[in-house]
């Protein structure tokens, strides 16, 4: 991994100045630096993920909602069972994926 990219993605988390950075660049930023340092950046990228599922622009594209809510359960699920924010992004993303099941299973 180029150390260039790590060092701007985290001068861009700095400079966002917030607790959690959302939407594409959220996503982008914790994809990169949840594979240099999982444990830290794991649960804010799961938690980004299911954010993501829920936005505007997939809103009505169950199957891009599907793939972000399995990256979010998958990267939460490899956290460590001693990380404090395990438990709470792996159900809501959890949550989240069984929500939407139910709603493309039509009822019999």
């Amino acid at each position: 991994m180029d150390k260039d990219i790590v060092v701007r993605a985290r001068v861009q988390l700095l400079s966002a100045n917030r607790r959690v950075v959302r939407g594409t660049e959220g996503l982008r930023i914790y994809r990169l630096l949840t594979q240099v340092q999982p444990e830290v950046y794991g649960s804010k990228l799961a938690y980004v993920l299911v954010e993501a599922s829920m936005s505007a622009q997939v809103l009505e594209m169950p199957g891009q909602r599907l793939a972000l809510l399995d990256e979010a359960i998958a990267v939460a699920s490899a956290l460590d069972t001693a990380n404090p924010y395990r438990d709470m992004v792996l159900g809501r993303a959890l949550a989240a994926r069984r929500e939407l099941e139910e709603r493309r299973t039509p009822e019999v």
